[in-house]
């Protein structure tokens, strides 16, 4: 086995870190629009569970995601530390509340591994990989393919390339 590594790329991605129960994931930087604490949402009528709602957000209604809903975790309360990601996803402003926030990270293509295959008790289309660093593991999630799919129903379609 040989590596050229004078070619390999010096590419490398930002990700915003934060926790959700013991796990921690990532979502590209350049998604997010801001982070602010959680404030209460109004709830919209038979809507599913892990949609939490609505904010105004300076004039702009955003749709707000529980993400341990979504991902079927167990329900936490919310305290000082849960916080709201605001993100911008295909010209769309939509929030998700996590546990908390921790960092932003750099990682390298090198960094970051492959979804293992887990037969089908996850779903992995919404996961870009694993990243490594130090001690650290984080799923890395492919953020706007998750908010605009048709299960989110968030948008109204969205533009597949």
């Amino acid at each position: 086995m040989s590596h050229d590594s004078t070619t390999a790329t010096e590419s490398a991605d930002e990700y915003l870190t934060f926790a959700l129960g013991e796990e921690e994931y990532g979502v590209e930087i350049l998604k997010v629009q801001e982070i602010r604490g959680y404030d209460t949402v109004t709830r919209l009528p038979d809507a599913p569970d892990y949609i939490k709602g609505v904010i105004n957000l300076r004039g702009t209604i955003v749709p707000v995601i529980d993400m341990r809903l979504k991902f079927r975790l167990a329900k936490a309360e919310y305290n000082a530390l849960t916080v709201m990601i605001v993100l911008n996803v295909a010209d769309r402003v939509v929030g998700m509340v996590v546990d908390s926030v921790s960092d932003v990270i750099r990682l390298g293509a090198e960094q970051i591994r492959p979804v293992p295959e887990i037969g089908a008790t996850i779903d992995r289309q919404f996961i870009t990989g694993i990243g490594t660093a130090a001690e650290r593991m984080l799923i890395l999630l492919e953020i706007e393919r998750l908010m605009t799919s048709a299960e989110m129903g968030l948008v109204a379609h969205a533009n597949a390339a």
